[in-house]
């Protein structure tokens, strides 16, 4: 366990999905993904939330996933999305990401159906008999109407060895002192709110799964490890230096902003696949405005140093 968890230390990228004219931008991906890798991120994890999976075919995500995982080749752990609100549907997905190279799955909570904690428990060990890699679950009620207890969680790791880890995306710190208290250390956390970054490290979380990573994956990365080097100080000079741009990562449904700022950034297409739809001209305006503080805020930092 010791030595997955440090697998798991550090800043993982939620990566968005690149669209031009419709279809999958593949160079686009490619770019994007070595811009993460070259920053120094521990993590990858294609069609996730932020890389609009509930909108990829099943071969999209194959390819996606496959692409990632090649490009990767060790030097990043690969955490392939393979979530869906039929059990059964989730473990083809599972299945699928395990054969394209995925290193380890991140599951979220069945979407609409809103099961029980009974409900969490058959759907996640479904998942678990199903692969050999390790998973990730993911809690965000926020956007699939129930939260996974943590004595659920404990229940889970008890029983299936390959289910290690949990995103935790429910905006409350105190799920961390919860799930450490009932987990102890048969689960690794990370942060799913990339805000709270500073206040999950302090609480025992190893790591974030990041969607501002997209845009400032160096200042993530070197946030993240002063943090883990004791240097309080610096960690939150760099939480300061992001703080601006990572409210503007949801001043809209995330992946939107992301999007738009990649595009303002010349890193990629602003496009989406509906019923996501681009950020409103004023946001893009806004962000516009918080892309250029956060590049002088950043020169100036450097120089300092």
């Amino acid at each position: 366990m010791q030595d997955l968890a440090h697998r798991f230390k550090g800043v993982f990228t939620a990566l968005v999905t690149p669209f031009r004219n419709g279809s999958v931008d593949i160079a686009a991906v490619d770019a994007l993904v070595e811009r993460q890798l070259s920053a120094g991120v521990r993590g990858l994890v294609p069609v996730g939330t932020t890389g609009e999976a509930a909108t990829l075919s099943d071969e999209e995500a194959v390819e996606l996933i496959a692409r990632t995982a090649a490009l990767a080749k060790g030097r990043a752990l690969v955490v392939a999305g393979a979530g869906a609100n039929n059990t059964q549907k989730a473990v083809e997905k599972a299945k699928a990401a395990e054969a394209a190279g995925a290193d380890a799955l991140l599951v979220v909570t069945p979407y609409y159906n809103k099961p029980t904690q009974a409900g969490l428990v058959a759907h996640y060990g479904a998942v678990a008999e199903a692969t050999t890699l390790p998973i990730m679950l993911y809690s965000v009620p926020g956007r699939c109407g129930v939260e996974i207890a943590p004595e659920t969680c404990a229940a889970l790791t008890e029983r299936y060895a390959n289910i290690v880890a949990i995103k935790e995306a429910g905006g409350n710190p105190g799920r961390v002192t919860a799930l450490r208290r009932t987990c102890g250390n048969d689960l690794i956390i990370h942060s799913g709110d990339d805000g709270l970054t500073l206040p999950f490290l302090s609480l025992g979380a190893c790591g974030v799964t990041s969607v501002v990573a997209n845009v400032a994956p160096r200042e993530m990365v070197e946030m993240v490890k002063a943090w883990e080097n004791g240097d309080t100080s610096l960690a939150l000079a760099l939480n300061d230096i992001i703080a601006e741009l990572t409210e503007g990562m949801f001043i809209e449904s995330n992946p939107g902003p992301v999007k738009a700022a990649l595009a303002l950034s010349n890193l990629a297409g602003p496009e989406l696949r509906l019923p996501m739809v681009p950020v409103s001209d004023a946001n893009r305006e806004r962000l516009t405005g918080i892309l250029g503080r956060y590049s002088a805020a950043t020169a100036a930092f450097q120089e300092m140093r």
